[in-house]
């Protein structure tokens, strides 16, 4: 990737969720001038495996060409769907770089805990390996998983997108544009609700 690039673009993908059934996920492709020239939108099981289908199924949605990689809100969503950046990764050719922003000990005891002899699901965890710390040009340090890149190199991605504090350009507006979304679609929820006789 030419990172001097102004239009080098990500598709920066997020969710927001309220509720026990469905989490909402929001695309943004965002150039890295920051200028946003596309967006997606999809769903997720809340507590389900459906996670890398949906990011998948999202990017494929756009029907673009022109997307050099993808960034991703974390990789383990709607209370513990697990997203796979590596099948991400081998099923639309694009890098991916998955970005945290708190160190912690692992989430082995939680998902035990949550979903007792859920072996699929403990796998997946553990399938997507550590996390490296790497400090951004603007002093934070984030998190990060990377598919189909080496860590050096996304890296400078994150921090090409990341213009002040710790979240990537493409993922702040990707989780405001699913919180609105989600938002939407719980207000018409209780509207529906609320009109029945």
């Amino acid at each position: 990737m030419h990172m001097a690039k102004k239009g080098l673009r990500a598709l920066g993908i997020a969710e927001s969720f309220r509720g026990r059934e469905r989490s909402t996920l929001a695309g943004v492709v965002m150039r890295r001038d920051g200028v946003v020239d596309g967006f997606g939108f999809g769903e997720v099981a809340v507590g389900g495996m459906d996670g890398t289908d949906a990011a998948v199924s999202l990017f494929l949605g756009l029907g673009r060409e022109d997307i050099n990689c993808i960034l991703l809100s974390g990789c383990v969503i709607a209370w513990y769907n697990i997203i796979d950046p590596d099948a991400v990764n081998r099923a639309t050719g694009l890098p991916v770089v998955v970005v945290t922003y708190e160190d912690s000990e692992g989430l082995e005891e939680d998902i035990a805990a949550h979903f007792p002899g859920d072996a699929e699901r403990m796998a997946a965890y553990r399938r997507l390996g550590p996390r490296v710390p790497l400090p951004l040009g603007t002093g934070y340090t984030v998190y990060l998983r990377a598919a189909g890149i080496e860590a050096a190199e996304a890296r400078r991605v994150v921090d090409a997108f990341t213009r002040d504090g710790k979240i990537p350009e493409p993922l702040r507006v990707a989780r405001l544009a699913a919180r609105a979304a989600m938002q939407y679609r719980y207000r018409q929820r209780r509207e529906r609700l609320s009109s029945r006789p």
